[in-house]
């Protein structure tokens, strides 16, 4: 299982990330074939007690296209990751973006490759076209464009890993070979227009698997 980060310092990122983002949602590109995954019982934490499970819904579909902008980073603690990631989505990329006159082309999203310090990340906003010239930190990859299994996450983020086991099982059972590392994307804004952070059973957050 990948790092995720917590549900706190998700939220300070998820905040910084969408201030940056059009409002035009991207088209969604249809699944092939869809299972909804729904578990009546209670996931039991040590910090909160008894906590609504989430709604984890599986799609074998394939992976929509982007260019993505990112940067590369590490951090030594949780914490660092938080603030790094705020100032990667919250000024360089956006900032990078508008000077280059770039339009945002789709949800913020995120690779976390290790699961244990020190903790190596990369964060990046889908962009319409690569620019010409990258400064020093800036990196662009194409991402999608192949089989992938996504579990559209609705719930509190620090859940997310049942979204991870649910698309494990996913591929276990259906003999399927993850490809690369996966991925997120941040769907939905976290917070509403009046300021009021959102039911997070109604926020959502696409965990990506591409597979061979």
């Amino acid at each position: 299982m990948f790092q995720r980060c917590n549900l706190v310092f998700f939220s300070l990122i998820v905040l910084c990330v969408l201030a940056c983002r059009e409002k035009t949602k991207a088209p969604v590109t249809p699944p092939t074939t869809t299972f909804i995954i729904k578990k009546d019982t209670a996931v039991v934490t040590k910090e909160s007690g008894p906590v609504r499970p989430p709604i984890v819904n599986i799609t074998d579909t394939i992976a929509r296209k982007y260019i993505v902008l990112y940067m590369k980073d590490s951090a030594a603690t949780s914490e660092r990751i938080s603030n790094k990631l705020a100032k990667i989505y919250g000024t360089k990329l956006p900032d990078f973006i508008k000077k280059e006159k770039l339009t945002i082309t789709g949800p913020p999203m995120a690779w976390y490759k290790t699961n244990t310090a020190p903790f190596f990340f990369e964060a990046g906003i889908p962009v319409n076209k690569k620019p010409a010239k990258l400064p020093k930190g800036f990196l662009v990859r194409n991402v999608g464009g192949d089989s992938a299994v996504v579990a559209h996450f609705f719930g509190p983020y620090a859940l997310t890993s049942m979204g991870y086991d649910a698309i494990t099982d996913y591929l276990s059972d259906n003999k399927k070979k993850r490809k690369g590392l996966p991925y997120e994307m941040y769907v939905t804004e976290p917070v509403g227009k009046d300021g009021k952070t959102i039911d997070p059973y109604k926020v959502q957050t696409d965990i990506i698997f591409p597979y061979k």
